[in-house]
Order: structure tokens, then sequence, then C-alpha cells
């Protein structure tokens, strides 16, 4: 209180971005106006200080334009490179693929390709499939052991000869060189892409009835005979 003037804002300005993480340029210019209502007449605000704060107000209005822009422009990048991802993929149809993925599909297929890559000539190659559960369900102990790309076609039969209901199973392979040690094996399925789905989460291919990113795509190659 100076000579009878209240110089305290009240609670209608104090508490207008109150609850805000972060303050915009209309905030800011509030809490400016709300300070110079509320300054005391005896001391007024000076005037190198009141200009300091225009030109922050008209800095942060700046940067909050180039923030917009670039949001504009980042968006309309992602546009454009998910309308040429679309029109690419397309093209891809009849190709055969290498997909960086364990996680096999079953709706109402007879097999399922697998396959992995040695680095070098191994003395035992096996391969273990698990169902959504996490329960062994086959076992394939002859895997071949030659250095390089491996390929097998299972057909959804467990250990006991049954065929196996829809649904995820994901597989892994281990094998064991010369000395003993376990051997660093990629795997990956294969498969022709027969076609293209365009989803919210975006380009899928549709590989041995399954759907796959095209970010798990390891390597394309022409079909084969």
């Amino acid at each position: 209180m100076v000579n009878g003037i209240n110089t305290t804002p009240t609670n209608q300005n104090t508490t207008a971005a109150k609850g805000k993480a972060q303050l915009g340029k209309d905030d800011f210019l509030k809490l400016m106006m709300a300070q110079l209502r509320y300054q005391d007449p005896m001391n007024p605000m000076d005037n190198t200080a009141f200009s300091a704060q225009l030109a922050q107000f008209s800095s942060l209005e700046q940067l909050t334009n180039i923030n917009t822009s670039l949001l504009q422009s980042i968006n309309a990048n992602l546009m454009l490179a998910e309308s040429v991802n679309n029109t690419m993929s397309a093209t891809l149809i009849g190709k055969q693929v290498k997909l960086s993925n364990t996680t096999i599909q079953k709706t109402g297929q007879d097999s399922a390709n697998i396959g992995y890559t040695l680095p070098g000539d191994a003395v035992s190659a096996k391969i273990s499939i698990y169902n959504e559960a996490g329960t062994l369900v086959k076992t394939i102990d002859d895997a071949s052991t030659t250095k390089g790309d491996n390929k097998l076609s299972w057909d959804f039969s467990d250990n006991q000869g049954n065929t196996l209901p829809d649904g995820n199973y994901t597989f892994e392979v281990q094998a064991k060189g010369a000395n003993g040690d376990d051997m660093a094996v990629t795997n990956f399925l294969y498969g022709r892409i027969d076609g293209v789905k365009f989803t919210t989460s975006g380009t899928k291919l549709m590989v041995n009835n399954s759907e796959y990113l095209l970010s798990d795509i390891l390597e394309i190659l022409n079909p084969e005979p």
C-alpha cells in the first residue's frame, strides 16, 4: 500500500498462468501489463528495464513463430516421406525378402520359412521354436551347419507331430563352433511379398500371409524360380 494505492496484484491476475509448465507470449504480455498496472507510482519502472522487457517479448514472439514454422515443415516432410514410401513399397510386390524378425505369425498358412546366417561352418546347430506363452513346442536338432545363409520350411508341427493352432511363434538358433563356443547367429524370416497394406501404424508388407513392417527388411531379392 503506497499513499492509499494498492500495489499488490490481485489473485485474478497472478493466477492467469498458474498450472502451466511453460509460459507463452500471451502469458508474458499479461505479466508485463500487470507489472505496469501495479507498479509503484512513487518509483515507476525504469525506461531501460521496460525497453529490455519489450525486446524480450519481441524475441519470444519471433521464437514462437519460428517453432511453429519448423513444426509445420517437419509435418510436411513426414507426410511427403510417407507418400514416397507408400509409392515405392508397391513396387516390392513379387520380390523375395529377408526380414529381421523372429516372430512367426500363423494365420491359416501351412508352413513358415525360417532362416539364419552363420559366420562360419559350425559343428552343430539347433532351432528352438516357442509359442506365445514361451513354451518350447518344436526342436530341430539336425539344422544345417554351413557357413552363410541357411533356410528351411517349418510345417507348424510340434515335437509330437501335431499341427499347432493359429497364433504367434518365435524361434532362436543356437550354433557351436569347432572350439565348442557359441557362434553369433543372425536369425531372419524370408518369403515373397504378396501385398502391401497402408495402416495408421505405417506401411506393412504381406509375407507368407503375415504382416511385417518396412523397417523389418534386411534384404530384397529377385524372386526365386
